[in-house]
């Protein structure tokens, strides 16, 4: 009896991956994929579970690139054949290879389906328990295939013939469950599997004008295409909330979300990517109570925050008004958290940045930051990994918290009272033309005692520290373009415009006109 032959595909970049698996018509022409992997460590695991017979790899992956693979699985699994993909310059790995029993190379600039084909039926003709399948259809792609396509990017040909048996009804919409909140243990206990199985018993009951299939998606979602008649919108209503009242009892971690509903097939790429995927997001901020989201049902949305005034902030950081610094980072946040509709990765990264920037000011002020230098490494892990917007705001919560117990011991120490006020008072008069004579004359210190106190008790002389203020406000001046850079030079406290240039590149390693110009590029990309 003519098998499938099992094809198995390891390289390291997905869209070489997914550029193979749209390449052919995989089961019209006897072939099935079985599997991908990313690198050889990953795919030996593989092999020993999917049992392919042969395995298109790259050469050049990291953990273990495809000569070693092809080496284990000539050894472990001699029947197994292997194609290797490989670039112009790679033909001495290639090469080793061919030792190693490889059965056949692609060049990866020449990648194309005839050749592809050819080369895999030549290689399943080696395997001799295997006969291939012939096909015997019409040419059309299988449901399965085109979902895949779809989702993603590719276009699917209108030689998809079976379109009105695998969708005979007008409407579409998706459906899927998140299990990415799941606790690590429950998580193997509910599986994607299980989920597809308890949607299909729900569909499969009395669901009489409605086909659906399952969409390949993240290994922590379980999501389906439905395509109904308009008569079925109320009973696949009562499913979908049946399902969400059921885990809102027994397992309230898993989300719910119902995407909007479209009415071509052809859209379903764009669908899945820029709304149902968008609407899921939304998980991250909305409460963790509602564990169903539905298109057309979403809460009304507050205003947009306005961007984060990190130039205020800084300041008050270096002017040690800390309490007044963190409640006014902890209100943004506040602020953010409630417009569901904030990027979930901008959040992320605006939180991991104010760590960053937290400890290297604090540690300009010479506080002992050295454990919170190590620790903040585990922060920015734990907010990329936080699945709800609460975690998140609480791991910053306790990042302020043990930085404020830094402070408070240096404090408790003894802080320096008079230098806090001797960097205040630079903070509120840079632009003037300030001399430590003048200082000193203002607080009543003789400037020869004040210029050996500043350097022993600041890390920078006083001049140093001077210009470092005025060039950080010249480089928040420089970013919004609002004035020519003589101007910015004067606003700053340099009446001379070379010297201003000197020391600006001397702090940041490029003029200030460079300077301008790469944020001037930014905005505009």
């Amino acid at each position: 009896m003519a098998r499938s032959c099992r094809v198995l595909i390891v390289d390291d970049e997905i869209l070489v991956r997914q550029g193979i698996k749209h390449l052919l018509h995989w089961e019209q022409e006897g072939f099935q994929i079985v599997g991908e992997a990313s690198n050889g460590k990953d795919a030996l695991e593989q092999i020993e579970r999917l049992q392919p017979h042969i395995v298109i790899t790259d050469i050049v992956m990291p953990v273990m690139g495809g000569a070693e693979l092809t080496r284990v699985i000539k050894s472990k699994f001699p029947e197994i054949e292997v194609i290797i993909l490989s670039s112009f310059g790679e033909f001495e790995y290639v090469r080793s290879t061919f030792q190693s029993g490889v059965a056949d190379y692609i060049l990866k600039p020449k990648l194309e389906a005839e050749q592809l084909l050819d080369i895999l039926k030549r290689t399943a003709r080696k395997i001799p328990s295997l006969k291939l399948e012939e096909s015997n259809d019409d040419g059309s792609l299988s449901i399965k295939l085109v979902i895949d396509k779809l989702i993603s990017g590719y276009e699917v040909d209108d030689d998809f013939k079976d379109i009105t048996t695998a969708f005979p009804y007008p409407s579409y919409i998706l459906l899927g469950a998140d299990l990415k909140q799941l606790p690590s243990k429950s998580k193997n206990q509910h599986t994607a599997s299980q989920w597809m199985a308890k949607i299909a018993a729900e569909f499969d009951s009395g669901f009489d004008h409605a086909v659906y299939y399952p969409v390949p998606t993240d290994p922590n979602m379980v999501v389906v295409l439905v395509n109904m008649d308009k008569s079925e919108w109320d009973r696949f209503t009562f499913i979908v909330r049946k399902l969400a009242a059921w885990t809102r009892n027994q397992q309230p971690e898993i989300g719910w979300t119902v995407g909007d509903a479209f009415s071509d097939w052809r859209q379903l790429g764009m669908n899945f990517r820029d709304g149902f995927l968008k609407i899921n997001a939304y998980r991250f901020f909305l409460p963790t109570s509602n564990n169903l989201i539905v298109y057309g049902e979403l809460p009304k949305h507050s205003e947009e925050v306005a961007k984060f005034n990190m130039t205020r902030f800084t300041e008050q950081m270096n002017r040690q008004q800390f309490e007044e610094a963190f409640q006014e980072l902890l209100r943004y946040v506040q602020a953010a958290s409630n417009h569901y509709q904030t990027d979930v990765f901008e959040f992320k990264s605006f939180l991991g940045n104010i760590i960053f920037n937290i400890t290297i000011m604090l540690g300009r002020l010479e506080l002992d930051m050295k454990n919170l230098e190590e620790a903040k490494y585990a922060y920015f892990k734990s907010i990329g990994e936080a699945s709800h917007v609460s975690e998140a705001i609480k791991l910053l919560e306790t990042f302020i918290q043990e930085t404020n117990d830094v402070i408070k011991t240096k404090r408790s120490m003894g802080g320096n009272p008079n230098m806090t006020m001797l960097l205040d008072y630079i903070h509120q008069h840079y632009a003037e033309p300030l001399s430590l004579t003048e200082i000193a004359k203002h607080f009543h210190f003789n400037p020869s005692y004040l210029s050996s106190y500043f350097t022993s008790h600041n890390k920078e002389g006083f001049s140093e520290y001077l210009n470092k203020i005025r060039v950080e406000k010249a480089a928040d001046l420089l970013k919004q373009d609002f004035a020519s850079i003589s101007e910015i030079s004067g606003k700053v406290g340099y009446s001379d415009h070379s010297y201003f240039t000197k020391v600006f590149k001397k702090l940041t390693g490029i003029s200030p006109s460079q300077y301008k110009k790469i944020h001037l590029n930014k905005k505009r990309n």
